[in-house]
């Protein structure tokens, strides 16, 4: 049985992709090793992660609140007085009073 091209390996024989491309080096599939890449890191000690976090979580909280309250507020409040509303007839309709005033319409 013959091995598959890829197994053989090496110089002439090299791998080629789905379309008759040369695949590259082994780690190195894709593409030629890259050149001129510039990457910058800082070490994790000298990081502080939490800087200014309280001070942008009160003013973040803020912005999105000031954003927001005009959608929320006024359907709150017109259905707190609603529900307010509700409640306070049906304690009258079903207190002494309320009977007395509507014995008659049922």
């Amino acid at each position: 049985m013959r091995p598959t091209q890829a197994l053989r390996g090496g110089g002439g024989d090299a791998p080629l992709g789905r379309y008759g491309k040369y695949l590259g080096h082994w780690g190195h599939f894709g593409s030629y090793k890259q050149r001129g890449i510039i990457t910058y890191a800082m070490s994790p000690n000298r990081q502080n992660p939490f800087a200014g976090a309280a001070h942008d979580a009160v003013f973040n909280t803020w912005r999105r609140f000031s954003k927001q309250v005009l959608y929320v507020a006024p359907p709150l409040v017109f259905f707190y007085y609603a529900m307010s509303w509700a409640t306070d007839r049906n304690h009258y309709l079903n207190s002494k009073e309320g009977r007395k005033e509507y014995a008659d319409s049922e």
